[in-house]
């Protein structure tokens, strides 16, 4: 399929939604067809060899240093205007892989292989040539893909086992190579009845998604995006439909640009700054002195250095760049975050805030407003999970996004605003010492503990679900919800980040930012709501919205809130939110411990704020 254009998708997509190992639908000359995005050996491929002129590259060394890569890639644009000296059209586009390999004619009915189909050459469409001769003018009649494919917890993919389903009888000729029909006799999936049409066989797709179904069905360890073998798998894949939500969740590791990291100097060097670092240190000043004779040398005349002045500055980051501090990246943005310095644009280009002073109403629960005017995020693709969220950022269930170790990871860089908020730890440690919040914390805790241990068997989660971190997710969601209406961004435009451990020492914080580049937000700045008068109205809002769910009294009993009892009072009617905007897959919420509990109020962390009858 590598000759045959499928379509166009957003750079963000490409790295988040639709990276590697996703399943994408496009219509490539009007007919319907799914692939799989292939991984980063293809990227390699519609990449010109990386050098230090390579556009398309992004650097963020914190991230870098975190996740020990050397640098970052920007999935590639095309130039439709650009011709190289032979002529040729520029060719870097990605690489997708036909799945499910399976289609189904709308019109008959017959359900079989891509290569059992009509095509026409360099085209990906397949299409039915009996259907098509019988239709008006020959027309064509699309192959689609089918919707039902299988998974594993160990994030293989494969097609749906059509002939092991149907069960053909003793006496089929064909078996592997006769026809299939799917068809929809009566409503619902006990309807949809799969048939043989050499032997008759017949048999329902009643029951596919449940997992009792593939007891003792192993999985055959495919992975269509990899140019590799398949791997040995012990686990027993579930059916899935194709395009279900939970077919991939892709891991992302971000970072904002912070000082020093964020300054001129850091956005002057750019690519530049891999190829530096990785010189050994006696030759470096050397190697910048060779770059500043060429390339080099319009970045130093904008910085206003020499390059033995440029070497040392280098030489002070890279101390603090070997520091392993700089792995704890939120808590590098925590402290610069609430050091109560505003920065301007001569400090840092990428990384510009304005503190603010907290109104008398807001002081027993929040200890610092910060607007956010500026910021500029990375968000890089490290693998992805299926059947389940993943665990954390180290979960062992990840599956790769590359047969090897390219040196490098897909990642897009947005820019946007946002407002920070701290909560008041003096407060916070009295109301999370309390025995009946705790206790609610606790319930989560060992929920997810259990979830734990049923999908890995054995070690710990990588943080505790505490009273902190509830009211700081359950927080961030409804000041999300109040802040929609206030600044006109949608609620799928805004992203929380939260900054919480343990301790009276520890974070206790949150973000609420954008990184759009469209046109959401053009009733009002979403910083702007940061100035005092605004949060104070907006905080008290979101309090009081919370008071009452349209779902109560199940919701604020936990009733609603799932079988896997990771959130507590929590439902769509109330502090659910679109998960692109959640870190946490609307996991670990409870509105109680905003508002409190009917009988008891001293559970929420801002129940004072609330008028009491």
């Amino acid at each position: 399929m590598a000759n045959n254009r499928l379509g166009e998708l957003r750079r963000s997509a490409a790295v988040m939604t639709f990276g590697p190992g996703s399943v994408v639908d496009f219509r490539a000359d009007g007919a319907p067809v799914s692939a799989v995005a292939a991984g980063l050996e293809e990227w390699d491929r519609s990449f010109p060899p990386a050098g230090l002129a390579n556009p398309q590259r992004i650097t963020e060394p914190r991230l870098q240093r975190k996740l020990s890569v050397g640098g970052f890639r920007l999935p590639p644009v095309v130039d439709e205007n650009w011709r190289d000296d032979q002529g040729n059209p520029d060719g870097r586009t990605l690489v997708a892989a036909r799945f499910p390999e399976w289609l189904q004619c709308p019109q008959c009915d017959r359900l079989a292989p891509a290569g059992r189909w009509s095509q026409d050459p360099g085209r990906a469409y397949r299409y039915c040539a009996g259907c098509t001769r019988k239709a008006p003018g020959q027309r064509r009649i699309f192959a689609v893909p089918i919707r039902f494919v299988m998974a594993c917890p160990k994030g293989h993919l494969d097609d749906f086992p059509w002939h092991i389903r149907v069960g053909h009888k003793a006496d089929c000729k064909k078996k592997e190579r006769a026809d299939l029909y799917l068809r929809s006799e009566r409503p619902g999936l006990a309807g949809l009845i799969l048939s043989c049409g050499d032997c008759g066989a017949r048999r329902s797709m009643d029951g596919v998604f449940s997992a009792q179904t593939w007891r003792g069905f192993r999985c055959r360890g495919r992975r269509p995006w990899l140019a590799a073998a398949n791997e040995t798998c012990d686990c027993e894949p579930r059916a899935l439909q194709r395009g279900a939500s939970n077919l991939y969740f892709p891991v992302i590791e971000s970072a904002l640009s912070i000082p020093p990291w964020s300054d001129a100097i850091q956005e002057a060097l750019g690519v530049y700054w891999n190829p530096i670092v990785t010189t050994k240190p006696e030759d470096r000043a050397t190697f910048i002195r060779i770059l500043a004779q060429g390339d080099l040398e319009p970045v130093l005349r904008e910085l206003g250095l020499s390059p033995d002045e440029l070497a040392r500055q280098i030489e002070d980051r890279l101390t603090r760049y070997n520091d392993d501090a700089i792995l704890n990246i939120r808590q590098e943005e925590y402290r610069q975050l609430i050091s109560g310095t505003d920065t301007r644009d001569k400090d840092a280009r990428e990384f510009e805030v304005r503190n603010v002073r907290v109104p008398d109403s807001l002081r027993p629960f929040l200890s610092s407003v910060v607007r956010v005017v500026r910021l500029r995020e990375v968000r890089a693709l490290k693998g992805f999970t299926r059947i389940n969220p993943p665990g954390d950022e180290d979960s062992p269930d990840i599956a790769a996004i590359a047969v090897g170790d390219p040196g490098w990871l897909p990642a897009v860089e947005v820019r946007g605003e946002g407002i920070f908020l701290a909560f008041n730890q003096d407060t916070l440690h009295a109301w999370e010492t309390q025995d009946d919040v705790a206790a609610r914390a606790q319930r989560v805790d060992e929920a997810w503990r259990i979830e734990w241990h049923r999908r890995y068997g054995e070690g710990e989660p990588a943080w505790p679900i505490t009273p902190r971190y509830l009211l700081a997710h359950s927080f961030a969601h409804a000041l999300m919800r109040q802040l929609t209406l206030e600044c006109g961004y949608s609620t799928a435009a805004l992203r929380e980040r939260l900054y919480v451990s343990d301790g009276t020492d520890g974070m206790a914080g949150l973000l609420i930012y954008t990184a759009t580049s469209d046109s959401d937000g053009t009733l009002g700045g979403l910083q702007r709501q940061g100035e005092a008068h605004r949060i104070e109205r907006a905080v008290e809002a979101a309090i009081r919205a919370m008071e009452w769910c349209s779902s109560d009294p199940l919701c604020i009993e936990g009733m609603i809130s799932g079988v896997d009892r990771l959130s507590l009072a929590a439902c769509h009617a109330c502090v659910l939110a679109p998960e692109t905007a959640c870190e946490e897959y609307n996991r670990f919420l409870d509105r109680a411990a905003l508002v409190g509990m009917p009988d008891a109020p001293e559970v929420g962390f801002f129940s004072p704020l609330l008028p009491r009858t």
